[in-house]
Protein backbone atom coordinates (compact mmCIF):
# COMPACT_ATOMS: atom_id res chain seq x y z
CA UNK A 1 0.00 0.00 0.00
CA UNK A 2 1.43 3.80 -0.96
CA UNK A 3 0.83 5.45 2.40
CA UNK A 4 -0.33 9.32 0.79
CA UNK A 5 -3.06 11.69 1.30
CA UNK A 6 -6.24 10.49 0.31
CA UNK A 7 -9.13 12.55 -0.71
CA UNK A 8 -10.72 12.92 2.49
CA UNK A 9 -12.15 16.03 1.16
CA UNK A 10 -13.71 15.87 -2.23
CA UNK A 11 -13.03 19.46 -3.02
CA UNK A 12 -11.22 22.44 -2.18
CA UNK A 13 -14.19 23.65 -0.39
CA UNK A 14 -14.08 20.84 1.79
CA UNK A 15 -10.72 21.65 2.65
CA UNK A 16 -11.59 25.68 3.18
CA UNK A 17 -14.16 24.54 5.20
CA UNK A 18 -12.31 22.12 7.70
CA UNK A 19 -9.26 24.44 7.99
CA UNK A 20 -12.10 27.65 8.61
CA UNK A 21 -13.44 25.05 11.23
CA UNK A 22 -10.07 24.68 13.10
CA UNK A 23 -9.26 27.97 13.16
CA UNK A 24 -12.56 29.43 14.99
CA UNK A 25 -12.11 26.34 17.49
CA UNK A 26 -8.91 27.50 17.77
CA UNK A 27 -9.21 31.43 18.21
CA UNK A 28 -12.23 30.08 20.81
CA UNK A 29 -9.77 28.14 22.29
CA UNK A 30 -7.13 30.59 22.68
CA UNK A 31 -9.85 33.30 23.83
CA UNK A 32 -10.63 30.90 26.71
CA UNK A 33 -7.35 31.00 27.85
CA UNK A 34 -6.96 34.59 27.80
CA UNK A 35 -10.18 35.01 29.84
CA UNK A 36 -7.53 32.28 32.51
CA UNK A 37 -5.20 34.81 31.76
CA UNK A 38 -6.78 37.87 32.85
CA UNK A 39 -8.37 36.54 36.01
CA UNK A 40 -4.98 35.49 37.19
CA UNK A 41 -3.35 38.90 36.61
CA UNK A 42 -6.42 41.39 37.97
CA UNK A 43 -4.40 41.65 40.81
CA UNK A 44 -0.53 41.72 41.21
CA UNK A 45 -0.88 38.93 43.46
CA UNK A 46 -2.82 35.99 43.26
CA UNK A 47 -4.42 32.67 44.78
CA UNK A 48 -4.39 29.37 42.24
CA UNK A 49 -5.10 26.21 43.34
CA UNK A 50 -2.83 24.40 41.66
CA UNK A 51 -1.35 20.31 41.57
CA UNK A 52 2.62 19.87 42.44
CA UNK A 53 3.78 18.06 38.92
CA UNK A 54 7.76 17.95 39.95
CA UNK A 55 9.87 18.89 42.90
CA UNK A 56 13.35 19.14 42.91
CA UNK A 57 16.56 20.46 44.82
CA UNK A 58 18.67 22.91 43.25
CA UNK A 59 21.83 24.88 44.15
CA UNK A 60 22.41 28.69 43.06
CA UNK A 61 24.91 30.95 44.25
CA UNK A 62 25.56 29.09 47.09
CA UNK A 63 21.78 28.51 47.73
CA UNK A 64 20.35 25.18 48.36
CA UNK A 65 16.20 25.74 47.51
CA UNK A 66 13.56 23.44 45.75
CA UNK A 67 12.03 24.12 42.74
CA UNK A 68 8.45 23.15 41.98
CA UNK A 69 6.42 22.11 38.90
CA UNK A 70 2.40 22.99 39.44
CA UNK A 71 -0.43 22.91 37.27
CA UNK A 72 -3.10 25.19 37.76
CA UNK A 73 -6.86 23.91 37.85
CA UNK A 74 -6.81 25.91 35.03
CA UNK A 75 -4.45 24.15 32.64
CA UNK A 76 -1.62 26.84 33.56
CA UNK A 77 1.81 25.29 34.31
CA UNK A 78 3.89 27.68 36.25
CA UNK A 79 7.43 27.37 38.20
CA UNK A 80 7.83 28.52 41.95
CA UNK A 81 10.87 28.29 44.38
CA UNK A 82 10.16 26.80 47.76
CA UNK A 83 12.48 26.32 50.83
CA UNK A 84 14.70 22.99 50.93
CA UNK A 85 13.33 21.68 53.82
CA UNK A 86 9.76 21.52 51.97
CA UNK A 87 8.47 17.95 52.25
CA UNK A 88 7.60 15.85 49.37
CA UNK A 89 4.06 17.40 47.27
CA UNK A 90 4.03 15.77 44.14
CA UNK A 91 0.98 15.03 43.39
CA UNK A 92 -0.84 16.93 46.26
CA UNK A 93 -2.92 19.63 45.48
CA UNK A 94 -1.79 22.96 46.84
CA UNK A 95 -3.44 26.35 46.95
CA UNK A 96 -0.19 28.72 46.35
CA UNK A 97 0.61 32.66 46.67
CA UNK A 98 1.91 34.14 43.64
CA UNK A 99 3.21 37.31 41.83
CA UNK A 100 1.63 38.04 38.34
CA UNK A 101 2.15 41.45 38.23
CA UNK A 102 4.99 40.92 35.23
CA UNK A 103 3.42 37.84 33.63
CA UNK A 104 2.49 38.46 30.23
CA UNK A 105 -0.14 36.15 27.96
CA UNK A 106 2.71 34.94 25.88
CA UNK A 107 4.99 33.32 29.34
CA UNK A 108 1.26 32.27 30.89
CA UNK A 109 0.76 30.05 27.76
CA UNK A 110 4.10 28.50 27.54
CA UNK A 111 4.54 28.11 31.36
CA UNK A 112 6.15 30.91 34.11
CA UNK A 113 8.28 31.16 36.71
CA UNK A 114 6.22 33.00 39.51
CA UNK A 115 7.84 34.29 42.85
CA UNK A 116 5.07 33.22 46.16
CA UNK A 117 4.90 30.32 48.64
CA UNK A 118 2.90 27.24 49.33
CA UNK A 119 0.21 28.47 51.66
CA UNK A 120 -1.65 25.01 51.87
CA UNK A 121 -1.72 21.35 50.82
CA UNK A 122 -5.09 19.40 50.26
CA UNK A 123 -4.74 15.77 51.77
CA UNK A 124 -5.81 13.96 48.47
CA UNK A 125 -2.80 13.08 46.26
CA UNK A 126 -3.48 12.12 42.62
CA UNK A 127 -4.14 8.52 41.95
CA UNK A 128 -1.09 8.29 39.23
CA UNK A 129 1.62 9.60 42.10
CA UNK A 130 0.14 6.69 44.31
CA UNK A 131 0.04 4.40 41.78
CA UNK A 132 3.76 5.14 41.07
CA UNK A 133 4.57 4.73 45.34
CA UNK A 134 3.41 0.99 45.05
CA UNK A 135 5.45 0.81 41.61
CA UNK A 136 8.35 1.44 43.89
CA UNK A 137 7.37 -0.07 46.67
CA UNK A 138 7.85 -3.47 44.46
CA UNK A 139 11.61 -2.66 44.03
CA UNK A 140 14.48 -2.88 46.12
CA UNK A 141 16.99 -0.92 43.63
CA UNK A 142 15.31 2.83 43.79
CA UNK A 143 15.89 3.43 40.17
CA UNK A 144 14.50 0.53 38.78
CA UNK A 145 11.63 1.85 41.20
CA UNK A 146 12.13 5.12 39.55
CA UNK A 147 12.04 3.75 36.00
CA UNK A 148 9.15 1.49 36.23
CA UNK A 149 7.14 4.36 37.88
CA UNK A 150 7.59 6.46 35.20
CA UNK A 151 6.95 3.47 32.22
CA UNK A 152 3.68 2.89 33.68
CA UNK A 153 2.09 5.93 35.53
CA UNK A 154 4.87 8.95 34.02
CA UNK A 155 5.95 9.61 37.20
CA UNK A 156 8.87 12.70 36.92
CA UNK A 157 12.04 11.42 36.66
CA UNK A 158 15.08 13.11 38.15
CA UNK A 159 17.60 15.59 36.21
CA UNK A 160 20.51 12.65 37.19
CA UNK A 161 18.22 9.64 35.56
CA UNK A 162 17.38 12.16 32.49
CA UNK A 163 20.76 12.55 32.16
CA UNK A 164 21.60 8.64 32.31
CA UNK A 165 18.62 7.89 29.98
CA UNK A 166 19.36 10.31 27.23
CA UNK A 167 23.15 8.88 27.00
CA UNK A 168 22.20 5.65 26.62
CA UNK A 169 19.28 6.57 24.13
CA UNK A 170 16.62 5.39 25.28
CA UNK A 171 14.29 8.79 26.92
CA UNK A 172 11.65 7.51 24.33
CA UNK A 173 10.69 4.09 26.06
CA UNK A 174 10.45 5.99 29.46
CA UNK A 175 8.12 8.57 28.56
CA UNK A 176 4.87 7.62 27.72
CA UNK A 177 3.34 7.90 24.04
CA UNK A 178 2.16 6.59 21.19
CA UNK A 179 4.94 3.37 21.27
CA UNK A 180 2.91 2.64 24.84
CA UNK A 181 -0.42 3.68 23.89
CA UNK A 182 -0.38 1.21 20.49
CA UNK A 183 1.41 -1.38 22.72
CA UNK A 184 -0.83 -1.25 25.61
CA UNK A 185 -4.04 -0.77 23.01
CA UNK A 186 -2.83 -4.27 20.70
CA UNK A 187 -2.64 -6.15 24.51
CA UNK A 188 -6.08 -4.84 25.11
CA UNK A 189 -7.42 -6.13 21.69
CA UNK A 190 -5.96 -9.20 22.51
CA UNK A 191 -7.66 -9.85 25.86
CA UNK A 192 -10.64 -8.77 24.99
CA UNK A 193 -10.89 -10.79 20.86
CA UNK A 194 -11.95 -13.83 22.74
CA UNK A 195 -14.30 -13.84 24.78
CA UNK A 196 -16.43 -11.19 22.86
CA UNK A 197 -16.09 -13.71 20.09
CA UNK A 198 -17.76 -16.45 22.39
CA UNK A 199 -20.81 -13.68 23.31
CA UNK A 200 -20.79 -12.37 19.68
CA UNK A 201 -21.31 -15.99 18.35
CA UNK A 202 -24.56 -16.55 20.73
CA UNK A 203 -26.13 -13.55 21.13
CA UNK A 204 -25.39 -11.13 18.58
CA UNK A 205 -23.82 -12.34 15.77
CA UNK A 206 -24.65 -9.12 13.25
CA UNK A 207 -22.25 -7.05 15.08
CA UNK A 208 -19.31 -5.74 13.96
CA UNK A 209 -15.92 -6.89 16.33
CA UNK A 210 -13.62 -4.61 15.20
CA UNK A 211 -16.10 -1.80 15.97
CA UNK A 212 -17.17 -2.88 19.75
CA UNK A 213 -13.95 -3.90 20.44
CA UNK A 214 -12.48 -0.60 19.36
CA UNK A 215 -15.22 1.28 21.59
CA UNK A 216 -14.40 -0.98 24.65
CA UNK A 217 -10.50 -0.70 23.73
CA UNK A 218 -10.97 2.97 23.60
CA UNK A 219 -13.04 3.48 26.68
CA UNK A 220 -10.31 1.76 28.56
CA UNK A 221 -7.72 3.80 26.85
CA UNK A 222 -9.68 6.78 28.01
CA UNK A 223 -9.44 5.62 31.28
CA UNK A 224 -5.70 5.54 31.39
CA UNK A 225 -5.04 8.80 29.40
CA UNK A 226 -7.08 10.29 32.37
CA UNK A 227 -5.19 8.93 34.72
CA UNK A 228 -2.37 10.04 33.46
CA UNK A 229 -3.13 13.56 33.45
CA UNK A 230 -3.47 13.72 29.86
CA UNK A 231 0.00 14.18 29.60
CA UNK A 232 0.67 15.79 25.82
CA UNK A 233 2.37 13.01 24.34
CA UNK A 234 -0.41 10.53 25.51
CA UNK A 235 -2.65 12.80 24.24
CA UNK A 236 -1.63 13.30 20.86
CA UNK A 237 -1.84 9.04 20.73
CA UNK A 238 -4.83 8.26 21.73
CA UNK A 239 -6.72 11.63 19.53
CA UNK A 240 -4.49 9.95 16.99
CA UNK A 241 -5.75 6.15 17.61
CA UNK A 242 -9.88 7.70 17.45
CA UNK A 243 -9.09 9.70 13.74
CA UNK A 244 -7.57 6.48 13.14
CA UNK A 245 -10.19 4.11 13.27
CA UNK A 246 -12.76 6.54 12.22
CA UNK A 247 -10.44 6.19 9.17
CA UNK A 248 -10.47 2.77 8.87
CA UNK A 249 -14.10 2.22 9.70
CA UNK A 250 -15.03 4.51 6.80
CA UNK A 251 -12.13 2.57 4.19
CA UNK A 252 -9.83 5.75 4.29
CA UNK A 253 -6.31 5.29 4.24
CA UNK A 254 -5.04 5.77 8.06
CA UNK A 255 -1.40 5.45 7.54
CA UNK A 256 -0.99 8.87 6.09
CA UNK A 257 0.69 12.01 7.03
CA UNK A 258 -2.82 13.92 6.31
CA UNK A 259 -4.11 11.78 9.76
CA UNK A 260 -1.21 13.15 11.47
CA UNK A 261 -1.97 16.48 10.27
CA UNK A 262 -5.74 16.43 11.52
CA UNK A 263 -4.44 15.01 14.55
CA UNK A 264 -1.90 17.60 15.42
CA UNK A 265 -4.68 20.73 13.79
CA UNK A 266 -7.15 19.09 16.25
CA UNK A 267 -4.95 18.98 19.00
CA UNK A 268 -3.37 22.46 19.24
CA UNK A 269 -7.00 24.03 18.14
CA UNK A 270 -8.26 22.28 20.91
CA UNK A 271 -5.66 22.88 23.50
CA UNK A 272 -3.15 26.09 22.13
CA UNK A 273 -1.02 25.26 24.81
CA UNK A 274 0.59 22.28 23.29
CA UNK A 275 2.27 24.44 20.69
CA UNK A 276 4.82 25.13 23.52
CA UNK A 277 5.06 21.56 24.93
CA UNK A 278 8.18 19.95 23.61
CA UNK A 279 7.13 16.28 24.26
CA UNK A 280 4.36 16.97 22.21
CA UNK A 281 6.66 17.80 19.24
CA UNK A 282 8.64 15.03 19.93
CA UNK A 283 6.16 12.77 19.62
CA UNK A 284 4.74 14.08 16.40
CA UNK A 285 8.45 13.93 15.16
CA UNK A 286 8.67 9.91 15.71
CA UNK A 287 5.04 9.58 13.90
CA UNK A 288 5.98 11.25 11.14
CA UNK A 289 9.36 9.52 10.36
CA UNK A 290 7.26 6.23 11.02
CA UNK A 291 4.96 7.56 8.01
CA UNK A 292 8.05 8.41 5.58
CA UNK A 293 9.91 5.20 6.05
CA UNK A 294 6.63 3.28 5.16
CA UNK A 295 6.18 5.81 2.26
CA UNK A 296 9.75 4.91 0.96
CA UNK A 297 9.57 1.20 1.82
CA UNK A 298 6.14 0.29 1.30
CA UNK A 299 7.42 -3.16 -0.80
CA UNK A 300 9.70 -4.37 1.68
CA UNK A 301 9.42 -7.59 4.11
CA UNK A 302 7.92 -7.58 7.42
CA UNK A 303 11.08 -8.69 8.98
CA UNK A 304 12.91 -5.59 6.77
CA UNK A 305 9.85 -3.28 7.83
CA UNK A 306 10.30 -4.19 11.67
CA UNK A 307 14.09 -4.27 11.91
CA UNK A 308 14.50 -1.09 9.22
CA UNK A 309 11.85 1.06 10.68
CA UNK A 310 13.40 1.40 14.17
CA UNK A 311 17.29 1.76 12.29
CA UNK A 312 15.34 4.59 10.18
CA UNK A 313 13.94 6.41 12.98
CA UNK A 314 16.46 6.35 15.23
CA UNK A 315 18.86 7.91 12.57
CA UNK A 316 16.44 10.61 11.95
CA UNK A 317 15.49 11.93 15.46
CA UNK A 318 19.05 11.74 16.14
CA UNK A 319 19.53 15.20 14.83
CA UNK A 320 16.57 16.63 16.72
CA UNK A 321 17.53 14.49 19.89
CA UNK A 322 21.31 15.65 20.11
CA UNK A 323 20.18 19.77 18.95
CA UNK A 324 17.67 19.24 22.12
CA UNK A 325 19.66 17.17 24.72
CA UNK A 326 22.82 17.34 23.49
CA UNK A 327 23.83 13.88 24.74
CA UNK A 328 25.34 11.44 23.01
CA UNK A 329 27.44 8.04 24.17
CA UNK A 330 29.38 4.85 22.84
CA UNK A 331 26.21 2.75 23.51
CA UNK A 332 23.73 5.46 22.76
CA UNK A 333 22.93 3.18 18.70
CA UNK A 334 22.18 0.15 21.24
CA UNK A 335 18.85 2.12 21.77
CA UNK A 336 17.71 0.66 18.20
CA UNK A 337 18.05 -3.00 20.23
CA UNK A 338 16.35 -1.85 23.31
CA UNK A 339 13.40 -0.62 21.04
CA UNK A 340 12.88 -3.82 19.53
CA UNK A 341 12.85 -5.80 22.67
CA UNK A 342 10.66 -3.42 24.11
CA UNK A 343 7.67 -4.59 22.25
CA UNK A 344 7.97 -8.54 24.25
CA UNK A 345 8.91 -6.68 27.49
CA UNK A 346 6.59 -4.13 27.72
CA UNK A 347 3.37 -6.35 28.43
CA UNK A 348 5.46 -8.86 30.70
CA UNK A 349 6.59 -5.77 32.93
CA UNK A 350 2.88 -4.96 33.19
CA UNK A 351 1.70 -8.48 34.31
CA UNK A 352 4.56 -8.56 36.55
CA UNK A 353 4.21 -5.18 38.64
CA UNK A 354 -0.09 -5.80 38.64
CA UNK A 355 0.96 -8.58 40.64
CA UNK A 356 3.26 -7.20 43.00
CA UNK A 357 6.34 -9.04 41.70
CA UNK A 358 7.89 -6.19 40.06
CA UNK A 359 11.13 -6.50 41.72
CA UNK A 360 12.61 -9.23 39.29
CA UNK A 361 13.45 -6.75 37.05
CA UNK A 362 16.13 -4.98 39.51
CA UNK A 363 19.35 -6.55 38.27
CA UNK A 364 18.64 -5.98 34.49
CA UNK A 365 17.85 -2.37 34.95
CA UNK A 366 21.40 -2.07 37.46
CA UNK A 367 23.27 -3.79 34.59
CA UNK A 368 21.73 -1.41 31.86
CA UNK A 369 22.14 1.62 34.12
CA UNK A 370 26.00 0.62 35.10
CA UNK A 371 27.15 0.15 31.17
CA UNK A 372 30.09 2.16 30.44
CA UNK A 373 28.85 4.62 28.80
CA UNK A 374 31.48 8.17 27.95
CA UNK A 375 28.61 10.67 27.09
CA UNK A 376 29.94 13.34 25.02
CA UNK A 377 27.88 16.57 25.78
CA UNK A 378 27.40 19.60 23.53
CA UNK A 379 25.58 22.70 23.95
CA UNK A 380 21.70 22.27 23.01
CA UNK A 381 21.48 23.94 19.33
CA UNK A 382 18.01 24.67 17.96
CA UNK A 383 19.64 26.05 14.83
CA UNK A 384 20.16 22.53 13.57
CA UNK A 385 17.04 20.98 15.13
CA UNK A 386 15.29 23.93 13.26
CA UNK A 387 17.30 23.30 9.73
CA UNK A 388 16.60 19.32 10.34
CA UNK A 389 12.82 20.01 10.91
CA UNK A 390 12.99 21.79 7.55
CA UNK A 391 14.13 19.43 5.41
CA UNK A 392 11.94 17.04 6.81
CA UNK A 393 9.36 18.54 6.18
CA UNK A 394 10.71 19.08 2.49
CA UNK A 395 10.90 15.44 1.64
CA UNK A 396 7.40 14.52 0.71
CA UNK A 397 7.25 17.01 -1.87
CA UNK A 398 11.06 17.10 -3.08
CA UNK A 399 12.34 14.13 -4.65
CA UNK A 400 16.23 15.87 -4.15
CA UNK A 401 15.63 15.90 -0.37
CA UNK A 402 14.18 12.19 -0.22
CA UNK A 403 17.45 11.13 -1.68
CA UNK A 404 20.04 13.08 0.42
CA UNK A 405 17.73 12.85 3.33
CA UNK A 406 19.47 9.38 4.59
CA UNK A 407 22.43 10.37 3.73
CA UNK A 408 22.68 13.83 5.93
CA UNK A 409 20.92 11.53 8.71
CA UNK A 410 23.82 9.09 8.63
CA UNK A 411 26.26 12.32 8.75
CA UNK A 412 24.63 13.09 11.52
CA UNK A 413 25.60 9.92 13.29
CA UNK A 414 28.93 9.47 11.90
CA UNK A 415 29.87 12.57 13.16
CA UNK A 416 29.08 12.07 16.34
CA UNK A 417 30.14 8.11 16.62
CA UNK A 418 33.88 10.07 16.12
CA UNK A 419 33.43 12.55 18.74
CA UNK A 420 33.25 9.90 21.29
CA UNK A 421 35.44 7.60 19.76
Amino acid sequence: MKIESVPLFRSSKETLFFLAAVCILFLFSLGFDYRDFKRLTRFEDSVIEATVLQQYPKQNKGREYQVLKLRANDGATFYMAAGDTLRDLRGYGTRVFVRTSTLTFWKYMKGFYAKGYVEAVYPQRLANYRAADWIRSQHDDPAAGELFAAMFTAAPLSAAMHQKLSALGISHLLAISGFHIGLLGGLIFMLLRLPYQWLQSRYFPWRSANRDLFILGAGILLGYVLFLQMTPSVLRAFTMTLIGFFFYDRGIRVLSFQSLLITVLLLCALWPKLLFSMGFWLSVSGVFYIFLFLQRFEHAGKTVKFVGMHIWVYLMMLPIAIGIFGTFSGVHPLSILWTMLFIPFYPVALLAHLLGHGGVFDGGVQTLLSLDMHPVQWKPNMAMVAVWIVLSLLVPVSQTVKRLFPYLAAAVFIGAVYQVA
